[in-house]
């Protein structure tokens, strides 16, 4: 094939490619827009048990209440927003997935499929634990710290970048095994030295907990803790997994030399073949040679 050709064959993959790549990105669209469009009516209801654990700490005699005039229509808004982002991060996942798996190999996909699907897991958990878990916690600190005679009104709009930043920080802390195992997988580290790293990312985790939550220590820890505890799974989960992938890359390699030694076989078998055909059609050209020119004298050969 001439070189234009195979650049020809190249730009027409490239643009597939960039074809498919659309097609995803606009299931993801109209995905996101229909449970946008589902939740839209209820964004008011969404709104009130998402404040719940500020409203219960609040009591009675506070509300959440709204400064901004248009606040009380843009906050259930961007909630729903983001919820139905939320929502949507399963099929999201599944779409890279599809677009990316053609190009692994099968242990690779064996690998990133459950990497996928745990990350998404944690992700969930980590927003779970922040709203049942942290949010009660925090909200009772902040409203029992309040000096006598203040009261306690929060602004809608802030509380919802309040929380929204709590779940993703948290959301995103609870995907330290993913990275603890994919640092290992790609060969960066190894579960030994992750080990031995222990005090540091023990004191990494309240640095981090200090960055990604309030100023205050009950959010911090509440954050740091879980860190460290999944940092310590994720070793024990990138220790089996190393073996797995060794012993499946020693099976690839081995069936590999296998392919290769039938390949050397089948060759030699041909070539073996080849030779001894053309031996006999040697041997049937000069016997018949012989048998008419070497022996003129055979009487059945002389005529009449």
């Amino acid at each position: 094939m001439k070189p234009a050709d195979d650049l020809v064959d190249k730009e027409q993959g490239f643009l597939s490619h960039l074809v498919e790549l659309r097609e995803r990105l606009v299931k993801i669209v109209i995905i996101v827009a229909l449970i946008f469009a589902a939740l839209f009516a209820f964004r008011n209801e969404i709104y009130l048990a998402f404040a719940a654990p500020l409203a219960d700490q609040l009591g009675p005699d506070a509300n959440i209440q709204t400064i901004d005039p248009a606040g009380s229509f843009f906050a259930p808004l961007k909630l729903v927003l983001m919820m139905s982002v939320f929502l949507a991060i399963p099929f999201l996942l599944y779409q890279i997935w599809a677009f990316v798996a053609p190009g692994l190999y099968k242990h690779e996909k064996r690998l990133v499929f459950p990497l996928l699907v745990s990350s998404t897991a944690l992700f969930y958990l980590g927003v779970a634990f922040a709203h049942f878990v942290v949010f009660p916690i925090v909200f009772a600190f902040f409203v029992g710290a309040a000096p006598e005679g203040v009261q306690v009104n929060t602004d809608i709009t802030r509380y919802l970048d309040f929380a929204i930043t709590l779940f993703f920080a948290f959301g995103i802390a609870f995907e330290v095994p993913v990275a603890t195992v994919l640092l290992v997988m790609v060969g960066v580290t190894t579960p030994d030295q992750l080990a031995k790293a222990r005090p540091y990312v023990f004191v990494g985790a309240f640095v981090v907990g200090m960055f990604l939550t309030p100023p205050d220590f009950i959010s911090q820890t509440l954050l740091a803790i879980p860190m460290w505890l999944l940092f310590e799974i994720g070793i024990i989960f990138s220790r089996t997994l190393k073996v797995r992938v060794k012993e499946a890359g020693e099976a690839i390699g081995k069936a590999a030399d296998d392919e290769s030694v039938m390949e050397t076989l089948t060759d030699a078998s041909e070539t073996s073949n080849s030779d001894r055909t053309q031996t006999n059609s040697n041997t049937v050209k000069g016997s018949y040679k012989t048998s008419l020119m070497d022996n003129p004298e055979d009487p059945d050969a002389s005529g009449p």
